[in-house]
């Protein structure tokens, strides 16, 4: 059964971090749906109708970014610009950066090239490289050990394929903290019950792309979202 998943309230609007003739880019808040789903039936509000009554206008997603992921969602306002912002995301001409907290202490830089299979069963190749950019160690117990260890990593997906970051730092047995069903049972019962925490702390923290008219470089960043400071703090990234 899938998780409910809260979503914003109707009365807050949607962050926009960036808007133009051709496209608009928004900060999605975590378990907002980009748009309808016949695997999602337990939510009826979705990025692409929030964001077209916000600024009145047809809207369409350039790209994917799970329900479960915050941070920078890209909107095409015409046919022209959808094809062009596409284009570059296929080719990979689209520089991702992600930020996420992860079990354990990762590597200080790592490539996980790693194969995945979609859900058509097509195995297809997927390659992830990731730095630590902070490593805490706090005196919660967990399993045998009387500590728990945690990293904040920044991780760049070469390809796009789907739940990519998630099941690639679940394979190298560093698994993002709030993920379901990817992540670690045990992890995330800890964190919802001594934090309260229903989130995944996988975050789409900035995004550089080709304007689809003028061609110029943009490079867009979103802030996090609430939770994810929150955890900052409580795991002692910051200080």
């Amino acid at each position: 059964m899938e998780d409910i998943i809260q979503v914003p309230h109707d009365s807050i609007p949607l962050e926009i971090l960036y808007q133009d003739d051709m496209m608009v880019a928004i900060n999605k808040p975590n378990g907002l749906l980009v748009h309808r789903s016949p695997i999602a039936t337990n939510t009826n509000t979705f990025a692409v109708q929030e964001l077209r009554n916000q600024i009145g206008l047809k809207v369409s997603p350039a790209h994917r970014l799970d329900r479960k992921t915050s941070g920078i969602l890209l909107f095409a306002l015409n046919t022209e610009s959808l094809t062009h912002l596409q284009s570059q995301f296929e080719n990979r001409a689209v520089d991702k950066t992600y930020h996420a907290i992860v079990r354990g202490y990762t590597e200080d830089e790592g490539l996980i090239d790693y194969p995945l299979t979609n859900d058509k069963g097509k195995t297809q190749e997927a390659i992830t490289r990731y730095k630590t950019l902070k490593r805490t160690e706090i005196s919660v117990p967990f399993g045998k050990h009387a500590t728990s260890r945690y990293s904040l990593v920044e991780v760049y997906p070469e390809t796009g394929r789907m739940h990519q970051i998630r099941k690639h730092f679940a394979h190298i047995l560093h698994p993002i903290i709030g993920d379901r069903p990817h992540g670690c049972n045990k992890q995330n019962k800890l964190f919802l019950e001594k934090w309260n925490l229903t989130e995944m702390l996988l975050h789409a923290i900035e995004i550089e792309f080709e304007h689809p008219v003028s061609g110029e470089k943009i490079k867009l960043k979103a802030d996090y979202q609430s939770e994810f400071k929150r955890m900052l703090g409580s795991l002692g990234f910051r200080g």
